[in-house]
């Protein structure tokens, strides 16, 4: 069987999640040696479609930390059921101390979410969300974890659902 060679531009598919990094820490821990300087990535990752994932990871530099980062984002998505561009009903999560609260939004009203609320939601593909963050705390990584916590919680009622309950 002959094996048709692809072109230079057709090799890739083109990558259907896009990412974005949330945080990036720097961290060190003493050994007897000195200092041992690591960094913390956190990446979102989705496919503005409903599918949406945070992922945290760890490295030496920050190009192993970023790429542990969004492998992990993808392998940990979540489906987000979006009904006419904005999420079916309001949901309250928290996770730590961080309190998140997400509000469904009538068709034009846009984005109304601050910093990290605003990433995810984007990246989900919600255009019309009305959020807020409830607690004090500006950690980024508590305040991702409690939006996708929030967003863990929105369930459709499927069709055969709806047929038994009105039967």
């Amino acid at each position: 069987m002959p094996r048709e060679k692809l072109s230079k531009f057709e090799e890739r598919p083109r990558e259907e999640f896009e990412s974005k990094l949330l945080d990036l820490a720097r961290t060190s821990h003493t050994r007897a040696g000195g200092r041992k300087i690591g960094f913390r990535a956190v990446m979102v990752t989705g496919n503005k479609e409903g599918k949406v994932g945070v992922g945290v990871a760890k490295g030496r530099d920050v190009a192993q930390a970023i790429e542990k980062a969004t492998r992990l984002a993808k392998k940990n998505l979540i489906e987000i059921p979006i009904i006419s561009d904005t999420i079916p009903y309001e949901v309250f999560a928290k996770f730590g101390p961080a309190k998140v609260i997400l509000k469904p939004q009538r068709r034009g009203r846009g984005l109304v979410a601050g910093g990290t609320v605003r990433v995810i939601c984007t990246l989900a593909g919600i255009k019309n969300v009305s959020s807020k963050i409830l607690s004090r705390t500006g950690n980024k990584l508590n305040n991702a974890r409690a939006t996708i916590s929030a967003l863990q919680k929105l369930k459709v009622q499927s069709q055969k659902s709806k047929v038994t309950a009105e039967s």
